[in-house]
């Protein structure tokens, strides 16, 4: 259950009137000001253990939270006017890969992807196997990204930045594991998100007698519940594997915009072959089915394999600002 919000620094600067009261200070002053009063805080289950602000634009946050059994960060990357603007944006959710962290797309180059867009880009932690679900079972202390991302982030950051806290508001947006994450947040949180894509990430979770659900299994059982499985083996939480996989959601697509890329050459490496394979077979699969919906999508089969494509990466950011309520 979500907490109701709590008035922190920035909604209280907002409400005054923030920069129209500093209007009469000098320009360096307005700034500082802008800066230390904009500061987030604690809230919604999420308690801040480390902090980075000295970035104009890359603001990062580290958490203790009972939702997950260590402290996950975030990195929250602001527009280049954010500070001088005074205006409300739309946010994009971010969603990283399997053995990955809120780091990865930093590392790809999110910031210059995002030089002068009139957006939010939140990108938290989802675990090395999280999978973006709360586990059947955890031999390794809490693990639930579900509602650690749902629950909890979602609203902390509707408290402590400007966002247009509404459905026409936000997008989300991953790759591989966390492309799975976005196609299935969108779904089950059928009203936080006007926008979904999915780069590189399983559309299709029950095609070839379940593979993505026992590579889930396999892969969180390995690397984040020291045993404990995402769906359950041998025997599967059957309402848990329809809840997640778009395939059996597929009206929960409808009147959103929908953005997907899979590569149709992946390297003989036994990993990337793999993993594009299924994608782009599941890939195939859910267009088919929007289709015959009459839900209407963009996707690309491109050459390549189980990565990031910054040319789509970027032709997907724009497509979501043009999409998302304007800031």
């Amino acid at each position: 259950m979500v907490s109701a919000p709590r008035p922190t620094r920035r909604t209280m600067l907002k409400a005054a009137g923030g920069l129209t009261v500093a209007a009469g200070l000098g320009a360096g002053t307005i700034l500082a000001t802008s800066l230390a009063a904009s500061a987030a805080d604690d809230g919604f289950g999420l308690h801040i253990t480390e902090r980075n602000e000295d970035d104009p634009r890359m603001w990062y946050y580290r958490f203790r939270t009972d939702a997950i059994g260590w402290a996950p960060a975030v990195n929250v990357l602001l527009p280049s006017d954010y500070h001088t603007s005074g205006r409300t944006y739309p946010v994009l959710y971010l969603l990283h890969g399997g053995n990955q962290d809120f780091i990865a797309f930093d590392r790809l180059g999110i910031r210059d992807w995002t030089a002068d867009k009139p957006m939010i880009v939140v990108m938290p932690d989802g675990g090395k196997a999280g999978w973006y679900s709360n586990p059947v079972s955890s031999n390794s202390g809490p693990r639930n990204w579900e509602s650690f991302h749902i629950n909890q982030l979602i609203p902390w950051v509707d408290a402590n930045f400007r966002t247009h806290a509404e459905f026409a508001g936000r997008a989300v947006a991953g790759f591989s594991m966390g492309g799975f994450g976005a196609l299935k947040y969108t779904a089950k949180y059928y009203g936080h998100f006007a926008s979904v894509s999915s780069h590189s990430g399983p559309a299709s979770v029950r095609r070839d007698a379940g593979l993505v659900v026992h590579w889930a299994n396999v892969s969180s059982a390995a690397v984040d519940l020291a045993g404990g499985t995402i769906y359950g083996a041998p025997a599967w939480d059957e309402a848990r594997v329809t809840a997640d996989n778009p395939m059996e959601n597929l009206e929960r697509y409808r009147g959103k915009r929908i953005f997907l890329v899979a590569g149709t050459s992946p390297s003989p490496d036994p990993f990337d072959y793999a993993n594009e394979t299924q994608v782009l077979a599941g890939h195939r699969e859910f267009k088919a089915a929007l289709h015959r919906a009459n839900i209407p999508f963009t996707a690309y089969e491109d050459e390549g394999g189980h990565m990031v494509r910054p040319n789509r990466m970027i032709e997907d950011l724009n497509g979501i600002i043009a999409h998302l309520k304007k800031a």
